[in-house]
């Protein structure tokens, strides 16, 4: 089950449950769509995938299977993302 984190580990936005514009890589590191495409180029800084946009859990499974509430520290390490997207930005994120 998705943790749901409520917020974008770049730039600290509000990402509730319903977000339409939360993306998530495959171990559910958690960004905004904004994030992704501008600052991260679809190249995750903790684990180099790609991400896909996060589903919106059901309204009545919500209240059985509440999202998560831990808020994990903003903040990108630019030097490192930079040597993650140079080793990743070219292979499709299927491929990496």
């Amino acid at each position: 089950m998705l943790a749901l984190r409520p917020t974008c580990e770049c730039c600290g936005k509000a990402l509730p449950p319903d977000a339409r514009d939360a993306m998530i890589c495959s171990f559910e590191c958690t960004f905004c769509e904004v994030c992704v495409l501008s600052r991260l180029g679809n190249v995750c800084p903790n684990c180099g995938g790609g991400f896909q946009f996060r589903p919106i859990r059901p309204k009545a499974m919500l209240e059985r299977r509440p999202a998560s509430t831990d808020v994990h520290p903003s903040g990108v390490d630019e030097q490192q993302h930079r040597a993650f997207f140079e080793r990743y930005s070219t292979i499709p994120s299927s491929e990496r």
